[in-house]
């Protein structure tokens, strides 16, 4: 029994531990040096970006001209092919890191099993010695010094048996942080893949910007400055006419006691998508020298359902048979709020008409050539303003979180 105890001590005690797979062990080191390498690659490509970002902010303090708006463009989506390898790096640095966690969760779930083991070993063992009363013990040995031997090294496998469970413990813990971890960089994967298909969506629509610019200009200067002109006045034309429905059903409905001049009104998000290709006054709008972005162009493929971000009144339902037409929806909220639904393919309300939160109001376009696309387009998405006062706001303060 002595030589038991002995044993079963020092498997116990802080001089036994279950060691590391030495296969684990290396393959988690190829795996750190793999992603060490990702990210001296990262490090590199976020300099190239910040590079052409320069070149970018550099060129728009030069004054307006063709040439300056294609080295702007040239520079953008040669920024963005960066963006989208730099997206890339980083998914696959994901990737490694969750192989690496997945590794070690295994090698800890060994750790833990042999563990494991190893205390049940030790409670049998002590279960089968407190079967015995201490005068069972005394007269199996020859003298006083043997018995009391055993005495202390029982005594000691009690306590390595307490320090061997909160090791256990400490095990179990660590292994639930590093599964929490490993789900929270999966995230991280999932979230990285669509941010890396937006950004392919830019790229793609920046290219087509150079392209239609080339052949509408035909690399003429005056043609170009031509283009701006006329592009100006589409737009003044439109936001004069959004200015004057605005204010007109804004005053009747006043008028009329249907809507409130004051209120607090949060919007919920017109399509699925939450994922924006153009911020509000973004720097990056390719007509930007033509006028401020003034909503949101928010992703979203060519038929979308688009639903309206809170009750109101539709001021205007502008339906257009053309694609240089610009289709939109116009509706008066209270607070003396209103929200624009840009680039319909199709409008399924009407003027005067009254909808809730959530009602289908038409179906999302923006693809150059389509009906109702405008001339301010890159590829399919919904333009989603917020107006106060009958002003361009900022949306994202309003929108729900």
């Amino acid at each position: 029994m002595l030589l038991v105890i002995i044993v079963l001590s020092a498997l116990l005690s802080g001089s036994f531990v279950v060691p590391t797979s030495a296969g684990t062990k290396e393959e988690i080191e190829v795996l750190n040096k793999e992603i060490a390498a990702r990210k001296d690659k990262i490090k590199q490509l976020e300099d190239t970006i910040d590079k052409y970002k320069k070149n970018i902010d550099q060129k728009r303090t030069e004054a307006v001209s063709l040439r300056n708006q294609l080295s702007i463009l040239d520079n953008r989506v040669a920024q963005l092919q960066a963006d989208i390898d730099l997206t890339k790096e980083k998914i696959k640095e994901a990737e490694l890191q969750i192989e690496a966690l997945e590794l070690s969760i295994k090698e800890k779930q060994r750790v833990i099993t042999k563990q494991k083991q190893i205390i049940g070993q030790m409670v049998q063992t002590i279960h089968a010695s407190d079967q015995k009363n201490y005068l069972e013990i005394a007269l199996t040995y020859d003298n006083f010094g043997d018995f009391y031997n055993e005495l202390k090294y029982t005594e000691n496998v009690y306590v390595d048996l307490g320090r061997s469970v909160r090791t256990l413990r400490l095990a179990s813990e660590e292994l639930q942080a590093k599964r929490a971890q490993a789900d929270n960089k999966r995230k991280t994967y999932e979230n990285l893949k669509v941010e890396l298909e937006g950004k392919k969506g830019k790229l793609t629509e920046q290219t087509f910007v150079k392209q239609k610019l080339l052949i509408d200009t035909k690399s003429s200067e005056s043609k170009y400055q031509t283009l701006l002109v006329s592009l100006k006045q589409q737009y003044q034309m439109i936001e004069g006419e959004v200015r004057a429905y605005e204010e007109k059903v804004s005053k009747k409905l006043e008028e009329q006691d249907k809507i409130k001049a004051s209120g607090t009104v949060v919007f919920s998000w017109p399509v699925p998508s939450r994922y924006i290709t153009a911020l509000f006054h973004d720097t990056d709008y390719p007509f930007r020298k033509v006028f401020e972005h003034s909503g949101l162009d928010i992703r979203a493929s060519h038929g979308t359902p688009v639903k309206a971000t809170a009750p109101g009144y539709v001021a205007r339902a502008r339906r257009c048979t053309s694609s240089t037409c610009y289709s939109y929806v116009l509706i008066v909220h209270t607070g003396n709020l209103s929200t624009l639904y840009g680039h319909l393919s199709r409008i399924i309300i009407a003027d005067d008409q009254f909808v809730n939160r959530g009602d289908v109001i038409g179906y999302s376009g923006g693809t150059p050539g389509t009906v109702g696309a405008g001339p301010f387009v890159t590829g399919p998405h919904l333009h989603f303003e917020v107006r106060q006062n009958g002003i361009p706001v900022d949306p994202l303060p309003y929108m729900a979180q």
